[in-house]
């Protein structure tokens, strides 16, 4: 139950259930009608996750959904319990509503550093973030802001912007996120490295990347 799954695994295991797999982590959104109705929710996943709870979920409440995440947090990867998890929790939430994935991303901003050993503390410590379990990013220990990673350089690039967004999506949304932002005046940079990203700029040549877990395997 403790082994660590791919992407691939994790992904497939929990496509029918309406859950997505995100930057390491199983997610869903449960919609509902009001905050107590989120509140109920919360409590029977909760339930439903028992002695696993403090361990492996998160939850977000909001008025109108309630956004579900499944992790073994003390490794910061995805295992077969975290899938176990995710089937009991539908179980126990699925006459609220059948999870959706339109509500689901993640956002994360990429710092490009010659020497990120040197510059990673100090974005530690003008954030208040904690280090990555597993990796060697940074994560806000309230789980309220994006996470930040750091990409490697192999020489200096003055004349293009060095910190630009990730955005994460369930994979089966980016295509359509990638046609509306064309649609709204921006250009597709590349798609070199898809279906693990897309570039795309907006008219003055700002970069953010679309990403998925696909083609990181």
């Amino acid at each position: 139950m403790e082994q660590t799954l791919t992407r691939q695994q994790a992904s497939d295991a929990v496509l029918d259930l309406g859950w997505r797999f995100l930057l390491g982590s199983l997610r869903a959104a449960v919609p509902v009608g009001s905050l107590a109705e989120a509140a109920a929710v919360a409590t029977r996943a909760v339930a439903a996750c028992g002695d696993d709870a403090d361990g492996h979920l998160r939850v977000d409440l909001r008025s109108d959904r309630v956004v579900l995440a499944l992790q073994s947090l003390s490794r910061g990867e995805v295992t077969g319990r975290d899938v176990d998890l995710a089937r009991r929790v539908s179980t126990a939430v699925e006459h609220a509503g059948s999870p959706s994935t339109g509500a689901l991303q993640l956002l994360e901003i990429a710092i490009d550093a010659l020497d990120i050993a040197a510059i990673r503390p100090f974005w530690a410590a003008v954030l208040g973030y904690a280090a990555e379990p597993g990796g060697g990013g940074l994560v806000d220990p309230a789980g309220q802001g994006p996470a930040i990673w750091f990409q490697q350089m192999d020489e200096p690039r003055p004349h293009r912007n060095r910190i630009h967004f990730d955005l994460c999506l369930p994979h089966d949304e980016a295509a359509g996120r990638i046609a509306a932002a064309q649609a709204a005046g921006g250009r597709l940079v590349s798609s070199a490295g898809a279906p693990a990203f897309w570039i795309l700029a907006d008219a003055e040549g700002n970069e953010i990347c679309i990403t998925t877990w696909q083609g990181r395997d």
